[in-house]
Formats: C-alpha cells, structure tokens, sequence
C-alpha cells in the first residue's frame, strides 16, 4: 500500500509539473526562434537598403557590418559592388527577387538545423542580401531552457517521492499496528491489542478489532477451563477402573475370567489414550501458547531417553541421523508440541517396527526451515493409506492389528501445522515409512 500511494503522488507531481512546466518550455523555445528571426530580417533589410543606395559611402558601410557581422552575401548591382560572396541561386532567391519579399529557411522542420538562411530583396533592383546565420549559440540556449527544467523536474520529483514515503508511512501506521496485532493473533497471543489512532475509520476499525480480541481471549479462557475440567473428570474414573481389573486380575484364578479381564483392561488403556488425544487436540486447536525459539537437538534427544526403554524390550535400536548432534538448531514451536508430536511419531514406529529393526531419527537445517524426519523399518504405508493417515481416528495396520486411538498422527499433523509447519509420509528406501516434519527455523538459530 506504500508503494501504490508513494507513486500515485510521484504521477500526480509528474503530471502537475507536465501541465505547467513544458507549455512555459515550448513558449520559451518560440519566443527564440522568433526573436532571431526577427533581429535577423530587420539586418538583412539595413543591409539591403544600403545596397540599393548605390553610392560609394553606402556600399562602403554595407561592406563593414557585412564584415562584423559574419557570413554575409548580396548580388551586386550597376551602382555597388560591395564585394561580398555572391549568393548561390535557389529558388529561395528567385523567390525574393521575384516577388519583393523576403524569405525565411530555418534548415529544418523540427526545431531548426545548422543554419538560418535569411533572404530580402533589394527594392528596385534584381538584387538581394543574404544573411547565413549559425544556430549553435540558439542550440545551447535551448538545452539550457529544456535541461534546467529537466532538472527542476527531477528534484521536484525526488522531493516529492520522500515527501510521499513519509506521507504514505503516517497514513499506514494505524494499518501496520493492526497487522502487528493480527500476526501476535496468528502466534497464539491473545493478549495483544491495536492501539486506537489514525482517522476516524482506522479508530472504529480498532476498537471493533480490539472488542473481537476480548471476546476471543473470554472464549478460549473458557475452553481452558473445560478442557482442564475434563481432563481430571475424564481421566480419574478410568485410572480408578483400570485399577480396579488389576486387582480383580489379581485376584481370580479362572483363566477364561483373566482372558477377559486382560481384554477389558487393554480397551481401558485404549480409552485412556483416546481421551489424551482428544484433549491434545482440544487443546491445539485452542492455540493457547504462542511460539518460541526451542533447541530441536535437547527435545530429540530428551524424547529419546524416554523411549530407548520400551525400544530395547522389543529389540529394536533407536539411532540419531544427519545433523543431530548440532544442538545449535532453533526452532520455532509451542512449547510442549514438538514433545507430543514425537512421542505420537516415535510410537507409531515402535507400534510397526519389527523385533531387532531400527527406527532413525534426524533433522538439518535447509534455509529457513528445518527438516526432522523419522524413518522405520516396518511395512510401510500404501498410498491411499498416506491420503487417510491424518484423519481423525483411522487406525493403521500394526504388527498385531489395527491399534491404537487413531488420534496419533492427527494430532502431530494439528501441533505442527499450528505452528507454521507441514508434516508428509514417504516410503524409506529399502521399506518402511519416513515422517518428515518440516519447521520454521528461529532467526536466532546457529546452525
């Protein structure tokens, strides 16, 4: 918007400065042409005169202005020879002669040439004077009429562009605090507010702004509430249920009965990471915490730790890759995310990797992102398997059957794309599955 309102005021200068500037230009340059011509014919007339004259004083004083004046030629008649050059004949001379008027050849048609030829006849006699005037001097008049203003134009111009830009800067201030206020919005800050200044529409505009904001920031405090509320509610009758199969497990020595017991526990279990999951979600797409620089390498390796236990008792190897170990990598993230988005990664593939493979884990810096990437060595995914893996409650096809909540890779795609990321499955060479999650690098990354 600076740009469009800096150049519509450079046009309207440029077009006040053409209305005015050039018509005074082009007046100036006639006014010229005609002063010349006119101090040039009322010489060539003395002149002519003097040669008509005939006698021995006139013929001797045309002799001496010819001779100041420069190149001047006239035809010698029975009473004077002023022993001038005598002028070649064209139909310019014959036309003056002819028809006792003088004639005016500038050269050219535009502007004028090298010359202004000036030709006036002598009254009486089939004689003329001819005067061959160099333009040179009119040349460099007219450049410096044209150039002057050419550069009273640029300066003008130039003045009026910095003028614009500090205009178009006033009058966008209250639209760039706006946008200000919409980005910290889009972060996930609900707290940031539109100062009220500007003119009226900008005011109005804020202050409408400003009242979404307060009533956005009620709304998702609520949301907060209820989903802490619903995490305790939720989750306390399902641990007590669980404890209580346990001890009923515990307790019963028919094994059918512990078949069954086993299998209502399990579905427990399921429950409980299908309301987690659902309350991540919940809590994602609330956006309540905004995004801040985070080291990609600390948060790998902490999630590591914590998995490497359940890896070895299936015997599978969980190895870092590419440049891990660079612990200079910032990302921006929520914090938490990227610590939900890999346990949700790391396992679903414990959940497909068979006893003694290797899950890989890596990321490296590309320009203004940052690619982390798990790979497994499972079965991988077919195509229209990748098209649904992100919708809310499919399930894949484990090593023992479909399991799980169906919410896992939901939920990684929900926190990554929150915050400002992509997250896309490819197949690993060799087989399996690799999950790449693209991130937005923070500025103050070293790597």
């Amino acid at each position: 918007m600076n740009r469009q309102l800096i150049q519509s005021y450079i046009l309207l200068v440029a077009v006040a400065i053409l209305l005015f500037t050039v018509p005074v230009a082009f007046t100036l340059t006639d006014q010229l042409r005609d002063d010349t011509e006119q101090s040039l014919l009322r010489e060539a007339n003395t002149m002519a005169v003097l040669l008509g004259n005939g006698t021995s004083s006139s013929c001797q004083a045309l002799h001496d202005v010819a001779r100041a004046y420069g190149d001047v030629q006239a035809t010698p008649t029975a009473a004077c020879d002023p022993k001038l050059r005598t002028p070649v004949a064209d139909a310019a001379l014959t036309r003056a002669v002819r028809d006792g008027k003088p004639t005016t050849d500038w050269g050219s048609d535009f502007v004028w040439g090298s010359h202004l030829t000036v030709t006036v006849p002598v009254e009486g006699e089939k004689a003329a004077v001819r005067i061959v005037f160099s333009t040179s001097d009119m040349t460099r008049r007219l450049w410096s009429i044209w150039g002057f203003r050419a550069g009273l134009a640029v300066l003008v111009i130039a003045a009026a562009a910095a003028i614009g830009a500090y205009a178009a800067r006033r009058i966008t201030a209250p639209l760039r605090e706006l946008n200000a206020m919409a980005s910290k919005f889009s972060d996930g800050d609900l707290t940031a507010r539109s100062p009220v200044t500007g003119p009226p529409e900008t005011q109005t505009l804020a202050r409408t702004l400003n009242q979404g904001a307060e009533r956005l920031d009620t709304l998702v405090a609520s949301q907060r509430i209820f989903v802490a509320d619903a995490s305790h509610q939720l989750r306390t009758p399902l641990t007590a249920l669980r404890l209580s199969l346990d001890n009923i497990a515990d307790g019963v020595d028919d094994e059918f009965v512990r078949e069954d017991v086993e299998q209502a526990t399990a579905e427990v279990v399921r429950m409980s990471r299908l309301v987690n999951g659902l309350l991540v979600l919940a809590r994602a797409e609330a956006k309540v915490s905004a995004a801040e620089p985070l080291s990609l390498g600390d948060i790998v390796a902490e999630r590591l730790d914590v998995w490497r236990p359940a890896a070895d008792e299936r015997g599978v190897t969980i190895a870092l890759g590419g440049s891990t170990a660079d612990g200079r990598l910032l990302v921006l993230a929520s914090p938490g995310h990227l610590d939900q988005v890999l346990d949700n990664v790391l396992s679903n593939a414990l959940e497909v990797s068979p006893d003694g493979a290797t899950i890989t884990v890596a990321h490296e810096a590309r320009g203004d992102e940052i690619l982390l990437t798990v790979r497994d060595q499972g079965p991988g995914m077919s195509d229209a398997e990748k098209s649904r893996a992100f919708d809310r409650f499919w399930r894949g096809q484990g090593l023992t059957g479909r399991s799980g909540s169906g919410l896992g890779l939901a939920v990684v795609k929900q926190l990554v794309t929150d915050d400002g990321g992509t997250v896309t499955l490819a197949d690993a060479p060799g087989g399996g599955l690799v999950v790449r999650i693209s991130l937005r690098a923070s500025p103050k990354s070293g790597g």
